[in-house]
């Protein structure tokens, strides 16, 4: 299916995003890879069999998303476009209780993971409803579907990605395009090292939960799958995460309980987040 296509993966220098990256490139696609590590883009690149053009940007330049979508399209062009596919995978995340979190924390978080997704999708979804076709792939999380404990500017962010993207579907169903909305649980990436704490520094540590997660190249090929297939939604999780997904759903009251009594339990202090 994706042999020939020109796929858009932003946040691809590493974990998830670079896993996709090869991913596509072993099926054949074109790849525009974009972060803001060009070095890590263009290693990325290189491990990468099929034409690929490094497009490093800042995701919250909103301003400049625009003239990089023209630059995108164009290059897609010249390898027989249209961009056939979007990859929404950039993303921070965090570990704090939201009563000792400063408020630059929910600015960050909500621009790098909700804002900046949404600016880049609605320069280039026009396009894509013109060329009649398209593929929207939104990496959120199980934390956007359930209100984790020490991710609350995490999970709103990714609730909203989730929103955004559901509404685009039902708006563009019928003009050809298709988008998928993932959903992972724990996948072994630096993605907790990275998150930021409760004073909007990097945490610098990682959970054993994401050390023994996923691998990203077999969350890639369940992606992958699943925008074959034409699946809407993946919950890439299993056990608890899974579990938790789910029961938003079925019996929220549960989920919430759950939720509650890990707190209580003493999580925060497991997790190095404890109140100032």
């Amino acid at each position: 299916m994706f042999a020939g296509q020109i796929w858009w993966i932003t946040g691809a220098s590493s974990g998830i995003g670079a896993a996709l990256a090869e991913a596509f490139a072993e099926k054949q696609a074109k790849l525009i890879l974009s972060g803001r590590n060009v070095d890590a883009l263009n290693e990325v690149a290189g491990r990468c069999s099929t034409a690929s053009l490094v497009l490093p940007f800042e995701a919250t330049d909103y301003a400049a998303i625009p003239a990089i979508v023209e630059r995108a399209w164009t290059w897609a062009a010249s390898q027989g476009g249209p961009i056939h596919g979007l990859v929404n995978n950039a993303g921070i995340t965090q570990r704090s209780l939201a009563v000792d979190t400063v408020f630059d924390v929910y600015q960050r978080i909500v621009a790098v993971d909700l804002l900046a997704p949404i600016a880049l999708t609605q320069a280039l979804l026009p396009r894509m409803v013109k060329a009649g076709r398209g593929h929207l792939i939104a990496i959120s999380s199980v934390a956007g579907i359930l209100g984790a404990p020490l991710r609350s500017a995490y999970s709103a962010a990714k609730h909203g990605l989730i929103g955004y993207h559901d509404s685009v579907r039902a708006e563009t169903a019928h003009l050809g395009l298709q988008v998928l909305v993932v959903a992972p649980g724990s996948v072994k990436t630096n993605v907790s090292k990275n998150a930021l704490d409760a004073n909007a520094k990097v945490r610098g540590v990682s959970d054993a939960a994401i050390d023994a997660g996923m691998n990203p190249a077999v969350a890639a090929a369940r992606i992958l799958e699943a925008a074959a297939s034409g699946q809407r939604e993946l919950i890439l999780a299993e056990g608890g995460e899974a579990d938790g997904a789910r029961l938003r759903r079925a019996d929220p009251d549960a989920l919430f309980d759950r939720m509650a009594s890990l707190v209580a339990a003493g999580y925060a202090q497991q997790m190095g987040a404890q109140r100032k």
